[in-house]
């Protein structure tokens, strides 16, 4: 008999999943998860400004926030790690983070199928009933050919 996997932890993979890449470089980090969604926070920093006389943050790294959220929380719902691909992922901007404030990414997958996920969310820089923006997003599961293995 084998031991089972162990489940899918997103408060113990963030901080090896977000200390390399463009996560890294943006400084992600964990804040929450359940069972089929995750928060991450995106702090204020001044080279992340999109305008060079507002300290508010660029609309790019938000999207980063989102798209890594939404990966974790696809993988939460699964349980388990599974190579992922971004399909689309839409970002509606409701106003402008406030100055100088982090921006807390909370996204959901709501459904699973064989080859998708779908997923929503928000970001929001403190009071998730005033959102920064709201995301929709569909991944594509990338499956392995077990032929090649």
């Amino acid at each position: 008999m084998t031991e089972p996997s162990a489940r899918f932890d997103p408060a113990k993979a963030a901080p090896i999943l977000l200390q390399h890449g463009h996560a890294g470089w943006l400084g992600l980090k964990y804040h929450a998860h359940g069972e089929d969604w995750t928060e991450l926070v995106l702090p204020w920093r001044e080279d992340l400004l999109g305008e060079a006389d507002r300290p508010v943050l660029a609309s790019g790294p938000i999207v980063s926030l989102m798209d890594m959220a939404s990966g974790l929380c696809i993988w939460t719902r699964m349980g388990g790690f599974n190579a992922i691909a971004t399909l689309d992922l839409r970002v509606d901007y409701q106003r402008p983070a406030r100055d100088r404030a982090d921006v807390i990414g909370h996204a959901e997958c709501y459904k699973l199928t064989r080859s998708a996920a779908f997923v929503r969310g928000i970001a929001h820089d403190g009071d998730p009933a005033d959102p920064v923006a709201h995301i929709a997003g569909v991944f594509m599961s990338i499956q392995g050919d077990s032929r090649n293995v």
